[in-house]
Order: structure tokens, then sequence, then C-alpha cells
């Protein structure tokens, strides 16, 4: 019942998005499409004379069948004669065997222009949106990543662009020139013969009905496919991530299953959508060869009379062919705009996601930028929280936190799960902004600075290490530029030079996506040695421990407790052996500070430090 519910919702939300053509979203869309308006004039521009091509082979074969039937003589007058009287001195077949032959080689040169042309716009255009989409999710708040599905955010920068892009190759342009064709047709048909015109247009009505019912059906299939389609992937996403508990827990054949049911699913309503879509091409069809039909029935009658040649009759059957063939493709292209009028509104939702500020003064950010490529390392930084109260939607995390760390000193804070040590963390590097207080750093408060400034002046050590395609270098540069020197020194204060000294390729290593080809105590030592290239002012260390063997952890608390001299240091640890040594220790307890002190001074206070070293390291010394 949920499921039904929920796809109930989809299809709420895929209707809200259903629109052919949206004034609105071309409005916005047109920045991007600004600097190629040439090219869109040129396509307009082509819609006439393409028209008019189209046209004219039929009226020279018409022209050639009078001059079979009935002579040259008949075929020299009347709306044939333009395509006879010149014929250069060759013969009159000759002559329009031959302009049958170049209107169709200016048609392909002509078509070839407008597709190029129009594909490229499309892919210059969704490039464009594209780096523009891209830059902004980069720079969206990190609430936004808490409640917007990875899975989502790909699917806006992939396809929903990329169905974007198929509105200009399918989309109005194509529309504009069908409308145009069947308008000229028209007025060719009325203009040659109106009795025979209105003869051929008696079906006219009756298929446009039939087209709108089922341009209806298949609007409505085209949504539920949508809906169906993104239930699948969302399943396909899910097991994939989830791989490892999936075999763990035995659960291929449930989710085989699942999926074996949500691929059916899909194909039922692809054969839905599959089966509007025939019945329109073949009720179009029937409507032509009926139409056709009832040309050469009149057509003979008239002929009979003397009032009509037969290749008067043949340009109306092809007229007629012709002005019904947009009415066959009409649902895939009612498709395609649709879906690309929805892929454009969920683009510009998402660009619609509010940035927050950089900083509200930034006038030293050039000087921070010079200091920080200068290569000379920078002295530590003061740090000071001030009534900080924060919470993550409803559930307050931090509750008036107020400590100052003085330069160069290095700070730990611990606590239970779920008390805001991570959170102090990140409100320092401003992934997520102030709700009430402040924090400074050297007495500026962190939201006057802007971003790149601040977080040039810090490293940041997560637990959950991640490390991108590339080398090893890369990895710990992340492309900026870095004295050989200062990485090698690095590499060998946090021991990564003996971990490079292993591999078979040494700093040209390659790096599997997410760094699977390293363990986690390996990628832990490539955070620390990123976090020291970077020559900070403040360190912050996020559980940077915790996942780290014991001969690994030695290693690496004799290398922080050289590197760590001279810069302010925040360590946020579950394991006390770690930061036995630090200058000061914040106990946090349900989002406020109970307890602060030293490793002595707070087990002497036995209160909730005391537990917690009783409940960890005092059991580990007694069992060893």
């Amino acid at each position: 019942m949920s499921e039904e519910r929920s796809e109930a919702a989809q299809l709420g939300r895929e209707r809200d998005l259903g629109k052919v053509y949206d004034t609105d979203l071309i409005k916005r869309l047109w920045p991007f499409m600004r600097p190629y308006r040439g090219w869109i004039g040129l396509n307009f521009a082509l819609i006439p004379p393409r028209a008019v091509l189209e046209l004219m082979p039929a009226l020279v074969v018409g022209a050639a069948l009078n001059y079979l039937t009935e002579g040259e003589a008949t075929t020299e007058v009347g709306w044939m004669a333009p395509f006879v009287a010149p014929r250069l001195g060759l013969g009159s077949l000759a002559w329009m065997f031959g302009l049958v032959f170049a209107i169709s080689i200016v048609t392909l040169i002509m078509d070839w222009l407008r597709a190029f042309t129009m594909i490229s716009l499309g892919q210059r255009t969704v490039r464009d949106v594209r780096r523009t989409l891209f830059d902004h999710v980069q720079r969206l708040p990190m609430r936004f990543f808490d409640r917007y599905p990875v899975g989502r955010l790909v699917t806006r920068l992939t396809n929903d662009l990329e169905h974007l892009a198929e509105m200009f190759s399918a989309g109005v342009i194509a529309m504009v020139a069908d409308v145009f064709v069947m308008v000229v047709i028209l007025t060719m048909l009325f203009a040659i013969d109106p009795r025979l015109a209105l003869a051929a247009l008696a079906l006219v009505p009756v298929l446009g009905i039939a087209a709108a019912i089922f341009r209806y059906k298949v609007r409505e299939a085209y949504r539920e496919v949508r809906v169906k389609i993104a239930r699948l992937n969302a399943h396909l996403q899910e097991t994939i991530s989830g791989m490892k508990v999936v075999q763990l827990f035995a659960r291929e054949r449930r989710n085989f299953e699942d999926f074996s049911r949500e691929n059916a699913s899909h194909r039922d309503s692809w054969l839905r959508s599959i089966r509007y879509d025939a019945l329109l091409f073949s009720t179009v069809d029937l409507a032509t060869n009926l139409t056709r039909a009832l040309i050469f029935w009149y057509g003979a009658q008239m002929m009979g009379l003397g009032g009509i040649t037969l290749g008067t009759i043949y340009v109306f059957s092809d007229y007629m062919s012709r002005f019904f063939r947009p009415l066959m493709d009409l649902s895939a292209k009612y498709s395609v705009m649709q879906s690309s009028m929805a892929s454009a509104e969920r683009v510009f939702q998402l660009l619609d996601e509010p940035r927050e500020p950089e900083g509200r003064v930034e006038s030293a950010a050039a000087a921070a930028v010079a200091a920080a490529e200068s290569g000379v390392p920078a002295a530590g930084c003061e740090v000071e929280f001030e009534g900080v109260t924060f919470a993550y939607g409803a559930e307050t995390v931090l509750r008036d936190v107020s400590f100052r760390v003085r330069p160069g000193e290095r700070v730990a804070i611990v606590g239970h799960t779920g008390s805001g040590k991570t959170t102090t963390l990140k409100l320092l590097a401003r992934l997520y902004e102030l709700q009430e207080g402040s924090i400074r750093v050297d007495g500026r408060d962190i939201r006057d600075i802007p971003k790149p400034e601040l977080r040039r002046r810090m490293a940041f050590v997560l637990q959950d290490v991640f490390l991108f395609d590339g080398d090893l270098r890369y990895n710990i540069v992340l492309g900026r530029d870095v004295a050989e020197e200062v990485v090698d020194e690095a590499a060998r204060a946090t021991h990564v030079d003996d971990l490079i000294e292993r591999l078979p390729n040494g700093w040209a290593h390659k790096v599997s996506e997410r760094g699977v080809n390293f363990s986690t105590g390996q990628r832990q030592l490539l955070s620390f040695a990123r976090a020291l290239a970077r020559e900070p002012q403040l360190l912050l260390l996020d559980e940077a421990t915790s996942s780290v063997d014991t001969e690994t952890e030695a290693l690496i608390q004799d290398a922080l407790r050289h590197l760590m001299e001279g810069k302010t240091s925040i360590v946020v640890a579950h394991r006390l052996s770690t930061i036995k040594d630090v200058d000061r220790i914040y106990v946090f307890h349900h989002g406020a500070i109970c307890e602060h002190g030293t490793h002595d001074e707070l087990l002497e206070l036995r209160g909730v430090y005391w537990r917690l070293y009783q409940l960890q390291y005092a059991q580990q010394e007694t069992a060893a």
C-alpha cells in the first residue's frame, strides 16, 4: 500500500512537470542559448526554403506525368509550366530529371546544415548548463546533501541534461517546421484545385480527434514509464551500493525477486506506451491510404470531365502523405518536449537551491591566497567559540558551547556518540552555518571570512578517507601547486614513504576508485600526508586514528607530536589513548561542555571522562 501511495505521489509530481512548452523555462534557458542565437536564427530562416524544396519534387514529377500522358502542349500551361519551359536545349524529361536531382542535393545539404547546427547548439547549451550546475552543486551547503540523494543529483547532471539536449534536435524548431510545411501544403492544394483539396481533407477532422486521444494516452503512459524507471534505478543503485551486505546476509534471491518485479512493471509500462504509439501510427497510416484512395477516386471522376490531369492527382497524393507524416511522429515529439520541459524544470529547481554566503567581508581574500601560495608555514591561529547553539532540524546538537584554543595549543574533544563533537568541527570549517553564537579565528568572526580563505588556513582529516582516481602524489596535493620537497617531507613525517617504497610503481601507483586497493590504515596515513602537505595553521582531526591498528597508530602518534608543534590542533577522539598528551581536553555531554582539563585532572574529577576511561582504556590495560 505504501508503495502504491509513493507511486501515486510520483505520478502527481510528473503531472506537475508535464507541460509540453513552458515559456518561463525557455526564458530561463535563454541566457545559455544566447551565445548561439545566430544558429537558432539560421534554423528558423531555413524553414521556408526547406518547406519549398520538400514540395518541389512532386510538382516536377506531376509535370512529367502530364508530359508523358498528354504531350508537351498541355504541360506548358498552369502550375507545371516552370518545370518544363526552361529546358536549355535538353528534352523535357531530361530537364525534369536534372531538376529533381539538383533539388535533392540542395535538400540534402540543407538538412545536414540544420541537423548539425541544432545538435551542436543543443550540446553546447547543455555543456554550459552542466558546467553552471556542477559549479553550483559544489557550493551548496552540507544541509542540502544531507537530504538530497546522490543518485538523484547524478541524474540531474546526466540524464536530465541529455533530455534537455533532445529538445534542440527534435523539439521546438522541428515542430515549427512541421506545422509550417503543413500550412504550405494546404495553401498549395487549394491553389491548385480547391474542389480536390476539400475532398482530400475529408478525413483530417476525424484523424485530428484520434490523434488528440492517442496523445493523451501516450502522455499518461510515458509519465508512468518515467516513474517506473526511477524506481528501477533506485533499486539498482541501492543493491549495488550495498552489495557487501547483500552477499553477507545472503539476500541475492530476495533482491533478484524484487528486481524482477520492478523490471516487469517497467516492461509493462513501456508496452502500454508502445501500444498507443502503434495505434496512432496505424491510424495515421490508415487515414493516409484512405485519403489516397479518395483522391484517386474523386480525381478519376474529375479527369473524365476534363477538369483535372494525372499529374495533379499525383501531386495531391504525395502532398497528403507529407501532410500526415508529422502526425505519425507527433507522439514521439510530444514526449521529447514533455521530457525536456520536465528535465529543465528539475535542473532549474536544483539551480534555485540557495547557496550559503561565502563571507561578509571579501577584502582579505587576495592576501590569504598570497600567503597560502608563499610556501612558508604559517603560525598557529586562535580559535574561540562563544555561546554556540546548533540544531539539525528539530534536534538540538550543541547547547551554548563556549571555549578558547590559544595559538599553537593542542585540544581534544571527547564524549559519547551524538554529543556534538564532529558538529563542532564542521561549524568551524563552515560546512554548516552558525545559528546562534559566534566562532572567531584570530579575532574575526568566521562568517566575515570568505570560505576559501578560511579553509586554506586549516586541514581537516576525516575518519572516512576519500581518495580520488589518480596516482598517490595527486591524492596528496589534490591539484595544488606544492613543492616536491614539501610533499616528500609530509610523506616522510607520516611514514607514507615506507608505503610508497613497497609499491611497485612508487609515487605513480594507481589509486582505484575510492582507494579500494589500499587498506583503511593506509588510507588514513595518506590523509595525514595530504593534511600536512597543506601546511595549515589549524589541524582538525575527526577520529583520525579510530580505524588504525596499534602499530600504525604508534607511527601516527610519533608524526603528530612533531608536526603539531606551532600549529593549533583540535582533535575529536573516541580512543582516549591518542589524546593523553594534549594540552586540554573538553568533554561533551548532551551537546554541552560538562568538563575540561588535562588527562590527569579529568581523571581526578571522577566524572564523565573518568567513566569513559574506565569503560575503554582501563579495561584494555586489565586485559593486557
